[in-house]
């Protein structure tokens, strides 16, 4: 039996080169402190939000338990980029470990669906506090809300595994990913041969998550309708679904941009353009929502000022 020699440049690659800084390197320490100025501050500003709804028993609502859980998701999501963009900045030489590569790969994107998962489940909670007031907590029982977070972490978990999965049997011919940080089309891009399934899969996960931005809008449609006939179903529906759309609209059009980058983008942009595009979701949403969240909700607010400043501030 004859053996099929190999292909040329096929290689078993172990070490993955980051091409996004290299047209940059000259602004690296003003990136550098950039960096080192947002993420404490965006780490300080989740870590708040999550010990007030923590601390506070009047939190331990289905409410505010998500908004936890979308701070716990934003710094689990930038733990996985932030360090090795920083640790970049200072180095010359921009690689990865194949293995810290798919780490990355799985926790960014994995923490990007958590996103849109966890803001589907509040914009059912939503629906039923302002829909179906009187059977509210019948609905939302501890065992629901619990349901509900684990569907938040665990289904984005599963398919961000299948998604590595289905990069890591990919012989790969190249080892050069023109980006930041590693991301899972730029390295299917490097695959030897035909990225079929990956594609496919791919485009199931952007229509799966594309539908649960459907949902959420349409769930807001409705509740828009349902509140236009009272004035306490309006101000309930500005005071709690207000800060839901924000942040709906911050993390879809953060994830377009990646999306739209990732599959269309051309290298005749600019280096800086195209850096600023894939890292929209890791710098936005991650800072915007504990903000929108923390000033937005009146409690939350009050509670924060009473955190800091240590006033008597009354929790109505």
């Amino acid at each position: 039996m004859e053996i099929q020699p190999q292909l040329e440049n096929e290689s078993s690659v172990l070490v993955f080169t980051l091409y996004g800084l290299n047209e940059t390197m000259e602004n690296r320490y003003v990136f550098f402190s950039l960096t080192a100025l947002f993420f404490p501050l965006m780490v300080f500003c989740n870590v708040t939000v999550i010990f007030t709804i923590i601390s506070y028993k009047k939190f331990h609502e289905p409410m505010y338990l998500f908004i936890c859980n979308l701070c716990v998701n934003g710094l689990f999501g930038t733990a996985g980029f932030y360090p090795k963009f920083m640790y970049d900045l200072l180095s010359y030489d921009h690689v990865i470990s194949y293995v810290g590569c798919m780490n990355q790969i799985f926790v960014i994107y994995s923490s990007a669906l958590c996103d849109f998962s966890t803001l589907t489940v509040m914009a059912y909670d939503r629906y039923v506090a302002i829909c179906r007031p009187l059977g509210y907590h019948s609905i939302m029982t501890s065992q629901r809300v619990l349901q509900c977070i684990l569907f938040c972490w665990l289904t984005p978990m599963l398919c961000m595994a299948v998604a590595v999965i289905l990069v890591s049997r990919l012989t790969l011919c190249g080892s050069t990913v023109e980006k930041l940080y590693c991301e899972i089309w730029a390295v299917a891009k490097l695959s030897c041969f035909s990225t079929t399934l990956n594609n496919v899969f791919g485009y199931f996960l952007i229509l799966t998550y594309f539908g649960h931005a459907v949902f959420i809008f349409c769930s807001y449609i409705y509740l828009i309708k349902m509140c236009r006939k009272s004035i306490e179903g309006r101000k309930k529906f500005i005071q709690t679904c207000v800060p839901h759309l924000l942040s709906l609209i911050n993390v879809s059009t953060a994830l377009l941009f990646d999306v739209l980058y990732s599959r269309y983008g051309s290298k005749n942009l600019p280096q800086g353009v195209r850096n600023f595009m894939a890292l929209e979701f890791l710098l936005m949403p991650p800072i915007l929502n504990p903000i929108i969240y923390g000033v937005n909700l009146k409690k939350v607010r009050q509670q924060v000022i009473r955190l800091f400043f240590k006033k008597q501030v009354q929790i109505s």
